[in-house]
C-alpha cells in the first residue's frame, strides 16, 4: 500500500516539457536544495534555532504557496515544480498579522511546526528541520547550493538523500503527514 501511494504521488508530478525548459532557462528565483535525513543528533551542539509554522495554500506539484511565519515575522513564497535539485521559488515578507490570520483561515490542514536548527558545517549552512505534531519524528536536512553539482562537506550525521522523493517535500506533508506513513 505505502509503494503504491509513493508511486502515485510520483506521478502526479509528472510536468510538461516546456515548465521544464523554462525552469532550467531561469536564473532569478532560482533554488537548488539538496535534501537529507539526519541521523543522531550530534549536530545539536553547534546549532542556533527557531520556530517556524507554516501552511499551504496550493500544493500542486507544478506551483505550491506557502505560508510561513517566525518569531515576528511573516513570508509569502511561490514555488515552481521540483526539476531533481532545481526549482523556481519567490519569497516575499508580508506582516506577521496577515501571515498569521491567512494560517488560520486560508490554508490547508494539518499546518506544519518545525524547529530550524542552522549551522556551518565547511563553505555551507546547513538547515535542519526537526518536525512537531503530525509529522513528529521527522528530521531533515538541507543544504543550498549555487549549482546541482557543487560539492560540499557530508557532516558524519547526514543520512540517505531524499531530494528526489515527493514523500518529504513540505507541501506532501500537509497532504500525506509523516505519522501515517
Amino acid at each position: 500500500m505505502k509503494k503504491l501511494a509513493h508511486a502515485r504521488l510520483r506521478g502526479a508530478l509528472a510536468v510538461e516539457p516546456s515548465i521544464l525548459q523554462a525552469l532550467r532557462e531561469a536564473e532569478m528565483g532560482a533554488e537548488i536544495e539538496r535534501k537529507f535525513l539526519v541521523r543522531g543528533d550530534a549536530w545539536r551542539a553547534d546549532a542556533t534555532s527557531s520556530t517556524f509554522r507554516q501552511g499551504f495554500l496550493s500544493t500542486e506539484p507544478e506551483r505550491t504557496v506557502r505560508v510561513r511565519v517566525a518569531g515576528d515575522r511573516g513570508w509569502l513564497t511561490i514555488k515552481g515544480v521540483n526539476v531533481g535539485a532545481r526549482r523556481a521559488e519567490y519569497e516575499y515578507e508580508i506582516p506577521r498579522e496577515d501571515a498569521t490570520r491567512m494560517l488560520e483561515t486560508l490554508c490547508k490542514r494539518p499546518l506544519i511546526d518545525k524547529v530550524r536548527h542552522t549551522l556551518v558545517v565547511g563553505e555551507h549552512t546547513w538547515e535542519i528541520d526537526v518536525f512537531e505534531g503530525d509529522n513528529a519524528g521527522l528530521v531533515v536536512a538541507e543544504v543550498e547550493l549555487s549549482s546541482e553539482d557543487e560539492v560540499f562537506e557530508r557532516p558524519l550525521w547526514l543520512g540517505h538523500e531524499v531530494t528526489d522523493d515527493p514523500r518529504y517535500f513540505n507541501s506532501s506533508l500537509v497532504l500525506h503527514p509523516y505519522k501515517d506513513w
